[in-house]
């Protein structure tokens, strides 16, 4: 667990709001009170249009945000690492006269850390460059003001100012810094870097499980999970086009498919859909959920031919994406390695 990794309660980099509640009325505030009183002006009619304005614009955001959250699980985010979180590892947990900044997720030194979402390095340093932070570290933009850093590595995996891609591995999990063990200290920024949110929170929105549950994948998403999920669903006899794209005839095929099981037909390859989609496979299967598989791996950077086929050169890469993420390394894509890889 990261002993420090925290943000003070009131940093310069996030000023107070002098016009806030906790600051009382301000002078400008007074002032303009005593001028509409002394010329007596008559609000009413202002009243019930600004009324009406406000619950139009309410109405508007409410409706957007719906949306967003609608298409927010998107498949464009990836699950950064595999552990377990820490008693005390939370996200605003106390430190000192501060807050921790992030998630701690626990594991071995080692452990392969992933790239949350496709984005640019653009911190490979210690502590990041952040105030209250230490050990290696990295910060990757995602563009839209959205950065992920992770924390505390015991090594790097991809440089300075390197395009990734969301599960690529970027860095191995280790301990330097001010830890009392082998973690990795995750934190997502949103607005601008050094403005956190709660990571589990954060990811959970986007379809991301950071404790390391299934993922969830809404119509509209795209992607090579999307492409994983066409491959499965083509190892039933749909005949669909694995063109990464989550759209109507993918969409309505999930949706006969999760009838067919007696799960709620709303689309959506989650917790309840994934563990009756994937199959448990060993070398010498083929076929089209072995392109899933073989699909899900190079989205994690195997570099697989995806043919089909689970001959000795996928098999070793299963073996190798088990061993680098603390799972059981035999070779066997059972749900836990299905869950971990579509994470």
């Amino acid at each position: 667990m990261c002993r420090s990794c925290a943000t003070p309660a009131a940093s310069a980099e996030t000023p107070a709001d002098r016009g806030s509640p906790d600051h009382g009325p301000s002078r400008r505030g007074l002032l303009a009170g005593l001028s509409l009183g002394v010329l007596g002006l008559n609000l009413t009619a202002g009243v019930s249009t600004a009324a009406a304005s406000a619950t139009a614009t309410a109405t508007a955001s409410a409706t957007a945000t719906a949306t967003a959250t609608a298409t927010a699980k998107n498949g464009a985010w990836a699950n950064p690492a595999l552990g377990r979180f820490p008693a005390g590892g939370h996200y605003g947990a106390p430190r000192g006269g501060a807050s921790h900044a992030g998630q701690d997720v626990s594991n071995s030194t080692g452990t392969a850390v992933h790239a949350a979402a496709g984005g640019t390095v653009v911190r490979r340093s210690w502590g990041g460059g952040l105030p209250g932070r230490t050990g290696n570290a990295l910060v990757i933009a995602h563009g839209g003001n959205q950065y992920t850093y992770y924390g505390h590595l015991s090594a790097y995996r991809v440089g300075l100012g390197a395009e990734v891609s969301a599960g690529q591995r970027i860095a191995d999990m280790g301990a330097t810094g001010n830890v009392t063990g082998p973690h990795l200290h995750f934190e997502t920024h949103s607005g601008r870097l050094g403005a956190t949110v709660n990571p589990v929170a954060f990811l959970a929105a986007r379809g991301v499980d950071l404790s390391g549950g299934w993922s969830r994948i809404d119509p509209g998403a795209s992607g090579a999970t999307v492409v994983v999920i066409q491959h499965l669903m083509n190892q039933r006899g749909h005949g669909l086009a694995a063109d990464g794209s989550y759209g109507s005839v993918s969409v309505e095929a999930v949706e006969r498919f999760q009838r067919s099981k007696g799960l709620a037909a709303d689309g959506q390859v989650g917790p309840a859909t994934w563990p009756v989609l994937v199959y448990t496979l060993r070398q010498g299967a083929g076929g089209s959920h072995v392109r899933a598989l073989q699909t899900a791996l190079n989205k994690r950077g195997a570099r697989l031919a995806v043919d089909g086929g689970f001959g000795s050169v996928t098999s070793s890469a299963v073996r190798a994406y088990q061993s680098v993420n603390r799972l059981v390394a035999d070779g066997e894509a059972g749900p836990v390695t299905w869950r971990a890889l579509t994470g």
